[in-house]
């Protein structure tokens, strides 16, 4: 059994995180743990807030009392809004308090672009201008193309959370370019999980929504290879289980100890 864990502000789309469960390999369990959400309003200093240190370090103490392989905050506006260093640097403090390997769904957009090898990309966002700025700023800092960045102009987390297909459908067609090799939606409030096969053959490409990447982020650190087809393109190819580690422990020789390697500041490789 795999067990990987999410650090997720309110509740507004967490029904999609037991949608995938379901979908994926039966021994891949996916423990999802609220954290605190006073203000939902798309505003940078709210969403700043819901990443704030303490906060997220509550809900990690408890999700490190599950067994979890990995952590991600699932949340996109409370670790981009940092930029991509305090992205990084949010990971890392909370993966040496626990132990264990910690993302977030802003770094896992980064490490899915690269996974499918998507040069270009268009960015359809649920934010208001402003927000949805700074998520392409975020994504141009990590090296990806952004073609167009579309924003759709919601106040609120409950406002997104809200919208039905028709409304994601025209949201990532708003966005969409010719050129590019691959359509985003960040917002981790936006029910997608449902609507990925859909989405991907309107637009005739990738898609990648955040709580999908979020799930692939978690299995990824975790080292767990996972496919599902009806989790979009970005689990549709079935992935080779990784190397081993050389070697997975080193002995000590003539001590009859040994010792493995652990560590690691949360940005890791793709």
């Amino acid at each position: 059994m795999t067990t990987v864990g999410f650090l997720y502000p309110g509740h507004f789309a967490a029904g999609d995180f037991p949608r995938m469960e379901i979908l994926l390999d039966s021994t891949i369990r996916l423990v999802v743990q609220h954290t605190e959400c006073p203000d939902d309003a798309y505003r940078e200093d709210a969403l700043r807030a819901l990443g704030a240190p303490e906060r997220l370090a509550a809900g990690a103490q408890e999700l490190g009392r599950s067994g979890v392989e990995s952590i991600v905050w699932a949340c996109d506006g409370g670790s981009f809004l940092y930029g991509p260093q305090g992205a990084h640097d949010q990971a890392a403090t909370l993966a040496r308090a626990l132990g264990v390997p910690v993302s977030s769904t802003s770094i896992g957009f980064v490490h899915a672009v690269r996974k499918l090898g998507a040069a270009r990309v268009a960015v359809a966002a649920t934010y208001p201008e402003e927000i949805a700025a700074r998520f392409t700023e975020f994504l141009t800092a990590e090296g990806i193309e952004v073609l167009a960045t579309h924003a759709a102009g919601a106040a609120t987390a409950a406002e997104a959370a809200d919208w039905g297909p028709d409304r994601i459908k025209e949201l990532a067609t708003a966005a969409d370019r010719p050129d590019a090799d691959a359509v985003l939606l960040p917002d981790t409030a936006l029910h997608t999980v449902g609507h990925l096969t859909e989405l991907e053959e309107l637009l005739g490409k990738p898609v990648l929504t955040a709580n999908q990447v979020a799930v692939r982020e978690a299995l990824r650190l975790a080292d767990r290879p996972a496919w599902a087809a009806r989790l979009g393109t970005l689990f549709a190819a079935r992935e080779a289980p990784p190397a081993p580690a050389d070697p997975p422990a080193r002995r000590i020789w003539g001590s009859g100890r040994s010792y493995a390697h652990g560590g690691g500041s949360g940005r890791t490789p793709e």
